[in-house]
This record gives C-alpha cells, sequence and structure tokens, in this order.
C-alpha cells in the first residue's frame, strides 16, 4: 500500500432518539469518517468515534481532528506499507489518543482487506458468517418508557439487553426490571457513576442474576475495581478503564474484572483490539464488543471484530436503524433474530453512501502529497 491521500470528513446526524447515560443525552452523533487511498485509487474507510464533549474520555472531535491532520496524518501520508500492522508502530511515538489513531488505523486495514480482495473478517481471523448482538438501552425519563424499549427490543430478536445506571436510578430499577422479565439476558453499565465507598450498595445488585455490571468505578480506579470485584459475585467488565494492552494485562493480573469490553476507538485500533482479544483468551476471560454510536463504517468493523473465537458474549452492535433514520452506508446494517450477518465482500463490505454523506458533513478536508505542507507539520517541531 502506498498512502497517496486522506480525507476527513466532519460530520453530524440526528439520532432518532436521545441516548441518555450517566454523563449526558445525546440528541445527535457528531463523528469523524475518514478515507485512505493507496495510489491505485482504492479507498478505505475508517472512523474516529470521539464525541463532541470531553464526558466519556478526554477526547472530542475537536481534539481529535487536530491530532489526526497536525500530527498522524504526516506519519502516514506517502508512506509505502506492507501490513496495516506497520500503522501503530508509526503512530507510537505520540502519546494517547487512542481514538484519532483508530480513525486512521482502521482505514488502513479495511483498504489492506480491499486490496487483498478478502472481506476484513476473514482478514483478522474471524471464524464466523453471523454474530450474535445484544443492544443498549440509554436512561429513560420513565419506567414505562423503559419497558417499552426492553420490549422492542426482545421483539427485534436481540439476545442481550445492556441498561444504564446512575445513583438514585439503580436498585429499583434492575429489581423491576428482572420482576417484568425474569429470564432476560440483562446486564447494567454504570460508566463510572460511583465510588468506592458505594460498594455496599452495589452488592445489592448481586440478588438479580446480573450477566455483569460495566465500568462501576472511575476510569482510574482498577485497584479499586479489584476490591470491588472481591466483595461482589456480580462480574465486573471494565470499559473507560482498558485504553492499552498493558492496561488490560494489568487489570486481569489485579483480578480487576472478570469481563472485558474491546471497543475499537477506545483501545487504539484494530492491532491493538487483536491483542488484547488474544489476551483475554490466553486467561479464559471473555470478552465482547462495545458500541460508541458509530456509523455504518465503524459499526462494520465491529462486526469484523467480533467475528473473532473469543468473542462469546453479545456485543452492543444493534441494527442500523435502531439509531438512524438513514446510515450513512448501503446496504444499512440489520439484525435478524438477535444475529447480524458478516458482509461477505472486500474490506468492510459496504458501500458508502456519498450523497447522504454529503448531506449530513459539517466539514471536509483532502490531504496529498502535492498539496499538503509536510514541513509545516512536521512532528520534530512540535516535540
Amino acid at each position: 500500500m502506498h498512502i497517496a491521500s486522506i480525507t476527513l470528513h466532519h460530520i453530524r446526524m440526528p439520532l432518532k432518539s436521545p441516548f441518555a447515560a450517566s454523563y449526558g443525552v445525546y440528541h445527535d452523533r457528531e463523528t469523524i469518517l475518514i478515507e485512505v487511498q493507496d495510489e491505485s485509487g482504492c479507498i478505505g474507510w475508517g472512523e474516529c468515534v470521539a464525541f463532541a464533549e470531553p464526558w466519556y474520555t478526554e477526547e472530542t472531535i475537536g481534539t481529535a481532528w487536530h491530532i489526526v491532520e497536525s500530527f498522524l496524518i504526516p506519519q502516514l501520508l506517502g508512506k509505502r506499507l506492507e501490513h496495516p500492522r506497520e500503522v501503530s508502530r508509526l503512530f507510537a511515538g505520540i502519546k494517547r489518543n487512542p481514538m484519532a489513531k483508530a480513525g486512521l488505523e482502521t482505514a488502513v486495514w479495511d483498504l489492506y482487506a480491499k486490496l487483498q480482495d478478502k472481506p476484513l473478517a476473514e482478514v483478522l481471523g474471524g471464524v464466523r458468517k453471523e454474530i450474535e448482538t445484544g443492544i443498549a438501552i440509554g436512561l429513560q425519563p420513565t419506567t414505562e418508557k423503559l419497558y417499552e424499549a426492553i420490549e422492542r427490543s426482545i421483539e427485534a430478536g436481540y439476545r442481550r439487553v445492556k441498561v444504564k445506571i446512575k445513583p438514585g436510578m439503580d436498585i429499583d430499577l434492575i429489581r423491576s426490571i428482572r420482576a417484568a422479565y425474569p429470564g432476560l439476558a440483562l446486564m447494567a453499565d454504570a460508566n463510572s457513576a460511583y465510588t468506592p465507598a458505594d460498594a455496599p450498595h452495589l452488592m445489592r445488585l448481586d440478588e438479580y442474576n446480573l450477566m455483569m455490571i460495566e465500568q462501576p468505578l472511575d476510569a482510574e480506579d482498577i485497584i479499586d475495581h479489584a476490591a470491588l470485584q472481591k466483595q461482589l459475585a456480580t462480574p465486573i467488565c471494565l470499559d473507560e478503564s482498558l485504553v492499552s494492552l498493558d492496561h488490560v494485562r494489568h487489570a486481569l493480573t489485579l483480578g480487576s474484572c472478570r469481563v472485558v469490553n474491546i471497543k475499537i476507538g477506545r483501545v487504539g485500533g484494530l492491532t491493538s483490539a487483536l491483542q488484547i482479544h488474544d489476551l483475554c483468551a490466553s486467561h479464559g476471560v471473555p470478552v465482547w464488543c462495545g458500541g460508541m454510536l458509530e456509523t455504518g463504517i465503524g459499526r462494520a468493523h465491529n462486526i469484523a471484530l467480533a467475528t473473532l473465537p473469543g468473542f462469546t458474549l453479545p456485543g452492543d452492535i444493534s441494527a442500523s436503524d435502531r439509531y438512524w433514520e438513514r446510515d450513512v452506508i448501503s446496504p444499512p446494517v440489520a439484525v435478524s433474530a438477535g444475529k447480524i450477518a458478516v458482509p461477505e465482500g472486500p474490506g468492510i463490505g459496504v458501500e458508502v453512501d456519498r450523497e447522504y454523506l454529503g448531506h449530513v458533513t459539517l466539514r471536509t478536508q483532502h490531504y496529498n502529497m502535492q498539496h499538503y505542507n509536510m514541513q509545516h507539520y512536521n512532528i520534530g517541531k512540535h516535540l
């Protein structure tokens, strides 16, 4: 692969309904779509899944755009690559910013698979032709609205339901759901809403046969999560705490969790995600693929990743029409009987809807060797 040009698209897509978590409410989704083109004209697509505000992690659309434009593109543009794994090595000198890195790195993986004329899932080592999927339901204004959302999810065939919890909306909420749906595969996501002092309160969740409780404590509290897991019968799943292979290794060594959520953007790309998958498999720790309100581009990458053998739990990879009236891909992601068929075409196996992409785009910037002043953005000038 000879990386000839890179194009960034900052887009905003309206959500069909607001999505609420302990850290905020989203009415629309801003994201950055990235296309990487090689000298043959073949294009790979990736998505930087940072949010507009620093609620989930410190990265935002604004910071990610800056990092991609000023530091990452200069490391990638014009390079000849034998394999996408080389991208993470090119970016190694730039600290953190995993979502910015993943947006470019996943585009290169898609490009590579297309040049191989193989589905991305096959290139990654996937073993499934379809994946089981779950759904994440945001905080609802009333219990009745929550039940309606759960009923729609069950009718759509989703294999697992995740609900958001926070102090004041937790024990009674879970109790009522379990009473109404005693056989439901149910998990709770706290998005770091609790502290170690809440351990006795969280222990009450053990009564309700949850699959797991996701990220109860602060992202920095890997040690406190280890102490909490010793007190809980319910498995802890870590999300925001795990931003690299080393973070996962530390968490498994300490016993901070019994389940791992892998999000491509959070861990810096598919190369890191594959390493984390292999590490967890070697420890007998189940993994599942988390979601970040992605467009169909990020969702297609998630589908490919979730075909790996260690992904034994349904992930948050719902249908396109769960969030969007219209997605930026064709065909849209569809769920049938709780499963998603893995695309069989080259790369991520879907086409980008250029017409709709133009409709939702806020700004676009194109970079190539002829017009991009590499010297101005020389990373050495910033160190």
